[in-house]
């Protein structure tokens, strides 16, 4: 069983987004698949390992695959109970140790299930092929030997990421190890490769030229060739799908760019201000999971209220509607919501006015009833935003953000400079030691020339961070993609801004792009310039070389009509100003709000153009998922954004820190 092109590919048949063609080849492809013969009826095992859990749990919620006829899942490590009446599923990575496992299942008088139906996430080897076929009494136990090639984490509707949570240490770190390093980019790549193999596509595979090769005076370091041993890695997997997979296409049918971090620093530090990036930045969440405290259940004992966990998802529509929402507006529509809720809602309404002291009829007994499941839910949710809401701009509020969230734009944009750093350091005493962190950081990426020497320690001394903190801001250094930073000035999406730059010269606007947006959301992260480029074919071939070296004639747009005429902004701009004011009109649709996604998702998607992937070596940010959702409104071409890891800033920080911290590490001191 294969999926056919039009199941996937963004040429013809029903559209379906990236983390819905995701699904489905799990619970379709994969499970449904094994209901064949006598089996059909039965229920099964679901065996896992460390990695294939991680990919079920991002794409498939348990009851959808209770629906395909799984009873139980087991981790494939564990000691598990004999069920020799029933057929086990294995979705495993094809190592030698999954291998060994399984046959051990399987072997002997007393096999653990009565048949096994093997899918791999990524390519098994021919000697581990080899190995299960000499095994003659498991082979006829063997139902299907198959392999899936998903082997990505679908992190979003529109994003994936491989789990390298260490990638920024191992390809970035003070001390390069090419081995670690090496290993770390084949896993990447070979995760990176199975998206396409799942979407059935065939992509043009662009990706950040050493700088070396650009400038013949310029050392070669490992990290600097980090893009293109990644797009190396990734077209030697695709150029081998082109000959095993059924229905895989031999001409291209979409774009890949592949960067790393060292294209904006800025990026997974700054505040970003959307609903989305403040709830992981400032609440600690673990992933999406928020603790709500549930205020009308007093606990058993008369303690705290009791708590319980909920997660912020796409199944949940105001999550949906308002993530990449500004703070403010999203505050605005939940009070708009809950107003309209208690004005509309006749349980509600009945509720409220009891409370007044008035008597209830029967009737109306009996319409708050009737009405009170749904009325429930739908207070339940909006009660937990609504609390969500109100933690967030307390937060914001009681460390004085919207200060330091002021200063950071202006020093992106070049409205401010070392001056208005240093006084706000002096002035501001009772800023947080992370705000003056990430502020600091900020300078660093933009003034790295400023940073050298004495100017750096004594700013940061001023600040009053400690050792570790300061080891964060030097390490950005690490990140600038060349050992020798100040001959890549000139590039067009160099990180420095000119350092002569005058107050408010900051780059043109793009007319008619976003007429009003809120304030302190003028920062944008720099692959929204970059996708845009590429989907009007405008990227540099030089700095962007492609491994495939496509025909002149392709652009990658197969709606030029659909994409809106801009002025191609000043090359060495850094970002583009964008005019702040605190209400945007209420019907003004930025293309990246949800409810404007999901406006125009039914009939847009079947309209589609080609798809765009970025990956981002080294972890991308909340900021730079929601440009791709923006942008796939906007280009009329879905974009997918992937990467090694989602970092929020606190996380990004750590890892920074660590860069320089190799003698702490224990594999370093394996020899």
């Amino acid at each position: 069983m294969s999926m056919s092109d039009s199941d996937t590919s963004s040429q013809g048949g029903d559209y379906k987004n990236f983390k819905q063609i995701s699904r489905d080849r799990l619970l379709h492809e994969m499970l449904r698949s094994t209901k064949t013969g006598d089996s059909k009826s039965t229920w099964k095992v679901l065996i896992m390992d460390k990695v294939t859990i991680k990919i079920m749990s991002y794409s498939c919620k348990m009851a959808e695959i209770t629906e395909e006829g799984v009873s139980l899942v087991e981790d494939i490590y564990r000691r598990r109970q004999p069920l020799p009446t029933m057929d086990a599923i294995y979705f495993i990575q094809p190592t030698k140790e999954n291998v060994i496992i399984l046959l051990s299942d399987m072997s002997g008088r007393a096999p653990l299930y009565k048949k096994a139906f093997v899918f791999f996430s990524s390519p098994i080897s021919k000697e581990l092929v080899n190995y299960i076929k000499k095994d003659t009494t498991v082979l006829t136990r063997i139902g299907a030997l198959r392999e899936m090639n998903l082997e990505y984490f679908a992190i979003d509707s529109q994003g994936f990421i491989t789990d390298n949570e260490r990638a920024l240490e191992e390809l970035f770190g003070d001390e390069e190890s090419s081995r670690k390093g090496d290993a770390c980019l084949n896993v990447m790549a070979t995760r990176v490769a199975t998206v396409f193999a799942s979407l059935r596509e065939l992509p043009f595979v662009r990706y950040r030229a050493a700088k070396s090769s650009l400038d013949a005076n310029t050392m070669t370091t490992f990290r600097d060739l980090v893009p293109t041993k990644l797009a190396a890695g990734v077209w030697n997997c695709l150029v081998k799908y082109k000959s095993t997979i059924p229905n895989f296409p031999q001409t291209e049918t979409c774009e890949l760019l592949i960067v790393d971090r060292s294209i904006d620093q800025i990026a997974p530090v700054i505040h970003e201000w959307t609903y989305d990036a403040m709830c992981h930045d400032l609440l600690g969440m673990d992933g999406n999971k928020y603790v709500q405290e549930v205020s009308n259940v007093p606990s058993k004992t008369g303690g705290p209220p009791e708590k319980k966990e909920v997660l912020l998802e796409d199944h949940d529509p105001i999550w949906l509607e308002l993530r990449h929402a500004h703070i403010a507006d999203a505050s605005e529509r939940l009070h708009e919501k809950m107003t309209n809720f208690l004005s509309k809602n006749k349980a509600a309404q009945i509720h409220h006015n009891s409370r007044d002291g008035g008597e209830l009829s029967t009737r109306d007994l009996q319409k708050m009833v009737q009405a009170l499941p749904q009325y429930s839910e739908q207070i339940d949710k909006l009660s937990l935003h609504v609390e969500i809401a109100g933690k967030i701009n307390k937060i914001i509020r009681d460390l004085g953000l919207k200060d330091v969230g002021q200063l950071e734009q202006d020093l992106v944009f070049g409205d401010a400079g070392t001056k208005e750093l240093i006084n706000f350091l002096r002035t501001k005493q009772d800023a947080t030691r992370e705000s003056k962190l990430r502020l600091l950081m900020i300078y660093a990426a933009i003034y790295s020339d400023k940073f050298e020497g004495d100017k750096g320690l004594k700013l940061m001394q001023l600040a009053q961070l400690t050792p570790e903190d300061m080891n964060a801001v030097n390490n950005m250094r690490l990140l600038e993609g060349s050992s020798d930073a100040k001959k890549t000035s000139s590039s067009p999406f160099s990180l420095k801004f000119d350092v002569h730059k005058k107050k408010h010269a900051a780059r043109k606007d793009r007319s008619g792009e976003e007429e009003t947006t809120w304030q302190l959301s003028r920062f944008y992260p720099m692959i929204e310039e970059l996708i845009e480029k590429l989907s009007k074919g405008e990227l540099a071939k030089n700095e962007y070389p492609c491994m495939n070296d496509p025909s002149p004639t392709f652009h990658g747009t197969s709606n030029p009509a659909s994409i809106r005429s801009s002025q191609a902004p000043p090359v060495h701009s850094m970002r583009q100003r964008r005019t702040p004011t605190w209400a945007r009109p209420r019907n003004s649709d930025d293309g990246y709000s949800s409810d404007s996604i999901l406006r125009h998702a039914s009939s847009d998607f079947k309209k589609m153009g080609q798809r765009i992937f970025v990956f981002i070596i080294g972890g991308a940010t909340r900021s730079e998922l929601r440009v791709c959702h923006k942008l796939t409104t906007r280009l009329k071409r879905e974009i997918v954004l992937g990467s090694s890891s989602l970092d929020d800033p606190p996380q990004f920080i750590t890892k920074l820190k660590l860069l320089t911290a190799h003698e702490l590490s224990l594999d370093d001191l394996q020899i």
